[in-house]
């Protein structure tokens, strides 16, 4: 039987285990990346470790998040992050030479390899070819110190791409229309294998728009193969030697299948408040449209820009509308300034952003009061962008250009039969001087005041007793338990003041709570923990005493952190359970042995309930040692 694209790459790089799916396997790190809202921690635990130069093949350190600089955190954390890269063996990619992704697809990432970063959209390099994964940052920094990363052997959904896009309809649409029909649950546990005579027409930045989305499926990455279109883009880059062709065999085996007729799509958006709230553009025509941003790690490419700017060129953005632009690389916005669209662009009404995440993860561009934005971004999450009551939909570039100039939501076939086409340069701009190497000299690492110790887990108990401190619904997100924001985010690097903002727009009485109640459980629904692979999420609730969360359903990146993080992740048996336990109830649970099923006790009501876990003879010891920190530092992995 022959082997699919994934099973090729995971086969090569696997450490133990087998590639049946839902084995319990590792894997060898090729490549790391971080950014500088996960990294200064990853940082913190990679030194914890005691490693003195990374074991990857390449390791590279962005700063494209806490860019906004209002105080002296966030330029304290980039000077630590640049000295303790170049002490340690990592490239350092400094402010404004653009957001990891996009940056990572130009001048890094290698079709057949594998990549770890800190990133939930990591997967973005699957359109280069290459295994990339989303992980909390000590994993990251597991990965930097030699250790194999550690997960369940995925399935494989082959997504089968025939024909082709018609004018208007991008990228964008084909992973819209996916999340439409697999919702933001739909790849968990899974990776999308991109396949079919309609890859063959997708350029490399429109797969990476693709497989960057995956994200929100839920899905462990996704891929697509290395063909002559990744040759011809690598070679632009001047790295034609990192190429290899990769597909799957001739009688690969997937486990599920979906097919796509490319022809037949046309402009989707998804409405407030997920990305799985898709529908067709047509279907929300006229709808009134204050704020259209265009850029983040999904829609920042050379092309996108492009587009948009052939689309406004010689015309004049709605006066109600404010549109603001993010070049997703230095390369990207040097190339653009070059050939004259960011004057397009400029004399338009488009105000042009820094290159890096910007509005997307709420940092500066917040939306007026009610407003209905318009974004090319890849989360809508309420509250997301800053201003809580914002209506946010997700929309491709062409979109969002049609909104700019209309005012209000309108398909970009409106604009006329005839649409920008953009053809992929020959040779891309190259140039490195804001990639800083790593040194062979003695480095002093610069740590800020808002630079704190890292905080410590202690070892599991036998016994978990504690209060509910907190019950929540379906599909809450890492921005639900930990936000981000310009207010926040420069707080990353120092767990205790950070925590104070857990579950800031659920309840934000949970720290004093906590704090008063000495920590407890956190009660959740399906999908508990989606979005970002932010590790504070799990690591500001430990340092808060909580030690067991309880739900229907975890997303991956945030059970994995959960472990990490010695919080012992359970799920109901009868998911009927879940309604008979209120928040402020008093539990009880023994954990001497983490065999499944356990039990758990009710002591208010005076009730007991099964629950369950998925987790590997390794991840019951790294709870019991109180984390993977404590855990490979007592030599154990």
């Amino acid at each position: 039987m022959g082997l699919n694209i994934v099973q090729k790459i995971f086969k090569k790089h696997l450490k133990s285990g087998s590639i049946a799916p839902g084995e319990k396997i590792s894997i060898k790190i090729d490549q790391t990346l971080t950014q500088d809202a996960t990294g200064t921690m990853a940082y913190l635990q990679f030194e914890a470790i005691g490693i003195p130069k990374v074991k990857t093949k390449l390791s590279v350190s962005y700063v494209d998040h806490n860019t906004l600089q209002t105080g002296f955190e966030n330029a304290d954390d980039h000077r630590f992050l640049q000295t303790i890269a170049s002490k340690h063996g990592i490239y350092f990619s400094r402010p404004g030479n653009g957001i990891c992704h996009q940056v990572h697809l130009e001048r890094f990432g290698r079709p057949g390899e594998t990549l770890l970063g800190s990133d939930s959209h990591t997967p973005t390099q699957g359109g280069l070819g290459m295994i990339a994964i989303g992980a909390g940052g000590l994993d990251v920094a597991l990965a930097m110190a030699g250790q194999p990363f550690h997960l369940s052997m995925p399935k494989v959904l082959r997504v089968n791409l025939k024909n082709k896009l018609s004018p208007w309809v991008s990228a964008k649409d084909i992973i819209l229309e996916i999340l439409r029909r697999l919702t933001v649950k739909g790849g968990v546990g899974k990776v999308l294998e991109y396949s079919g005579p309609g890859v063959a027409t997708l350029s490399i930045p429109e797969r990476a728009t693709i497989t960057n989305m995956g994200a929100e499926l839920g899905a462990t990455t996704s891929i697509f193969p290395s063909d002559g279109v990744t040759k011809e883009f690598l070679k632009a880059q001047g790295r034609l030697n990192d190429w290899v062709e990769l597909g799957p065999d001739k009688n690969a085996q997937y486990d599920e299948e979906i097919e796509i007729d490319l022809k037949q799509l046309e402009p989707m958006i998804a409405k407030p408040h997920m990305p799985d709230n898709v529908c067709t553009v047509k279907e929300l025509a006229g709808t009134k449209v204050h704020q259209v941003a265009i850029g983040s790690c999904t829609n920042s490419s050379f092309k996108d820009l492009m587009t948009v700017a052939k689309a406004l060129k010689g015309k004049t953005v709605h006066p109600d509308v404010s549109v603001v632009i993010s070049p997703g690389s230095k390369q990207v916005f040097k190339m653009i300034a070059d050939n004259g669209a960011l004057a397009d662009l400029i004399a338009s009404g488009a105000r042009i952003l820094e290159s890096t995440c910007g509005p997307c993860i709420g940092m500066g561009q917040a939306p007026q009061t009610e407003a209905v934005s318009v974004r090319t971004f890849n989360r809508n999450f309420q509250g997301r962008s800053g201003t809580k009551n914002a209506q946010v939909y997700l929309a491709s570039p062409e979109v969002a250009a049609a909104c700019a100039l209309t005012g209000e939501i309108t398909d970009p076939r409106k604009l006329g039969a005839k649409a920008p086409k953009i053809q992929e340069p020959k040779k891309y701009l190259i140039d490195d001087n804001l990639i800083v190497a790593p040194s062979n000299k003695k480095i002093e690492v610069f740590r800020g005041p808002n630079i704190k110790p890292l905080p410590k887990s202690v070892a599991m108990p036998g016994t978990l007793c504690g209060s509910v401190l907190l019950k929540t619904g379906d599909n809450i997100t890492t921005d639900h338990i930990m936000p981000a924001g310009a207010k926040i985010l420069p707080l990353r690097s120092n767990i205790p003041a950070i925590s104070e903002h857990v579950f800031a727009s659920v309840d934000p009485e949970f720290p004093k709570r906590a704090k008063e109640k000495g920590g407890g459980f956190v009660l959740g629904g399906a999908n508990y923990g989606q979005g970002s692979s932010r590790e504070h999420a799990a690591l500001a609730p430990m340092y808060l005493g909580v030690r067991a969360v309880i739900t229907k359903s975890f997303a991956r990146i945030h059970l994995a952190n959960l472990i990490n993080f010695g919080i012992l992740p359970l799920t109901f048996v009868n998911e009927k359970d879940y309604d008979n336990v209120a928040q402020g109830d008093e539990l009880e649970l023994a954990v001497a042995k983490l065999d499944p099923p356990l039990v758990l006790k009710n002591k208010t009501k005076g009730t007991e309930y099964k629950v369950t876990h998925s987790l590997g003879d390794r991840d019951m010891a790294i709870l019991k040692a109180g984390g993977a920190l404590g855990y490979v530092k007592e030599g154990k992995d």
